[in-house]
């Protein structure tokens, strides 16, 4: 357990009540910018910033599992929940990698990708799922259940798996990204298969947890936003405070950004930062309903789509946080659009190249940043930050696929103009077969220089 302690800036001599032990380096509060000083006081009920980043930081440091957590570290603005029923697996502290190959390509100065991929069991929903497990511990329940696509299942198996809770998963009949699925079976979960849609897998379970003793953990659940907010936390700390102009975020269910939303407004509210960025959401064309909504009547109304896309983790006619994202987008002045699935593809080989990968829903952040930016929505001279919500090896067949010139059909790819199909096709990599001769593959790779260079 922490014991609060008191430390006085040298700085502005202000006293700061922490729940934490601070060191002798501990930082001072001027000239921070964000922070207070004795020219700026810290208003009455509000935290001091610079305390708390440096404490933030500070957790880092320890070898406590609720503090080597990138989402329990600030626990400061998270619910509260008993240290020993916090359920954790050291998610969050996600990189913040630089795109330059994309930046140069778009014209932009700077173009960064927050991985949430990175997360332990390979997508963004542990954020949430520590959060909203760790509360479903502390109140009691022995079952946790979800309808999914994929991430959330695997999240939630391994998050129960942790906790020794039983668990069960929804999953719809048809596109399935296995390898997500896989992960919920290995953890444990009771997997059902309805034949239905996602959305038809949400009603199933809606009645369930009215009729029996289960605890709910689709993003409906408050507390998973709660959790997913910190990433907003970590951009900005990866920034060193200094705020992007752009957020973009994957609109499968649109949580997210909600959740992103929720964060930020939070950091400028308790005098961190002094705007948001704006926040703009991008959905794949088969499954787009948030973004057909804001073309008709600007969010006011939604009408459910049948969902229809190989990103399957944002495959989802019927959004549950539509009517938070809408506000979300109105209040940052972001927008939402949408993309096909040439050129979802097109991104998800061009965020490979840059060394990173991401699972193909992901990649729908930097498809729509293009539309953002070639129409001037997206100003050269600005910071834009891709939010990349899975591993690359969720969905590896469809990577396997796009390579091997087997994932697109000529239908979708008939509108592509010649410096398209010539982009596909440097960025693909199929194996190269050859007899077991030294020479014939050296000849190979003399071939490859001559012909292309990296992409």
């Amino acid at each position: 357990m922490e014991a609060k302690s008191n430390f006085r800036c040298r700085a502005c001599d202000d006293l700061f009540e922490v729940e934490y032990p601070w060191s002798e380096g501990a930082p001072e509060c001027g000239g921070v910018e964000g922070g207070y000083s004795a020219s700026r006081p810290v208003p009455k009920n509000r935290p001091n910033p610079s305390a708390l980043r440096y404490l933030w930081q500070e957790r880092r440091t320890s070898t406590m599992g609720i503090d080597q957590s990138g989402v329990w570290r600030f626990r400061d603005l998270l619910p509260i929940v008993p240290y020993d029923r916090v359920v954790t697996l050291r998610e969050g502290n996600t990189p913040l990698y630089e795109m330059p190959k994309s930046a140069a390509a778009l014209g932009l100065n700077w173009l960064l990708a927050k991985h949430q991929g990175m997360n332990p069991t390979g997508s963004f929903k542990d954020t949430g799922m520590t959060a909203a497990l760790s509360v479903a511990v502390a109140s009691g329940f022995e079952w946790v259940a979800c309808a999914s696509t994929g991430n959330t299942s695997a999240a939630m198996a391994a998050y129960a798996a942790r906790a020794g809770l039983r668990s069960m998963v929804l999953i719809p009949d048809g596109k399935i990204a296995w390898g997500k699925l896989s992960q919920a079976m290995d953890y444990g979960s009771t997997t059902i298969q309805l034949r239905t849609d996602f959305d038809g897998c949400v009603r199933v379970l809606s009645e369930i947890v009215q009729r029996a003793p289960v605890y709910l953990l689709n993003s409906v659940n408050p507390y998973r936003l709660e959790g997913q907010k910190t990433p907003a936390f970590e951009i900005l700390e990866q920034c060193e405070w200094q705020v992007p102009h752009h957020v973009i975020v994957p609109g499968g269910n649109l949580a997210n950004c909600s959740a992103l939303g929720k964060g930020f407004a939070e950091m400028m509210h308790l005098g961190f930062i002094h705007r948001v960025p704006k926040i703009s959401v991008i959905q794949a064309e088969g499954a787009n309903p948030l973004y057909q909504s804001m073309k008709a009547n600007g969010g006011v109304s939604l009408e459910p789509v049948t969902a229809n896309t190989r990103a399957s983790a944002i495959q989802i006619g019927n959004p549950a946080s539509w009517k938070k994202a809408v506000k979300i987008l109105v209040s940052t002045g972001g927008w939402c659009e949408q993309v096909n699935e040439r050129e979802i593809a097109l991104a998800k080989a061009e965020i490979g190249a840059e060394g990173i990968g991401c699972e193909p829903a992901s990649a729908v952040t930097l498809a729509g940043l293009k539309k953002l930016v070639a129409d001037g929505r997206v100003g050269k001279e600005e910071t834009a930050v891709l939010l990349l919500t899975g591993h690359t090896l969720k969905d590896s067949e469809y990577t396997i696929k796009y390579h091997l010139g087997e994932l697109l059909t000529e239908a979708e790819m008939s509108g592509a103009d010649a410096a398209e199909i010539a982009r596909h096709a440097e960025l693909r990599h199929a194996p190269i077969v050859l007899d077991a001769d030294a020479d014939a593959v050296l000849r190979a790779i003399e071939a490859q220089a001559r012909s292309a260079t990296p992409a």
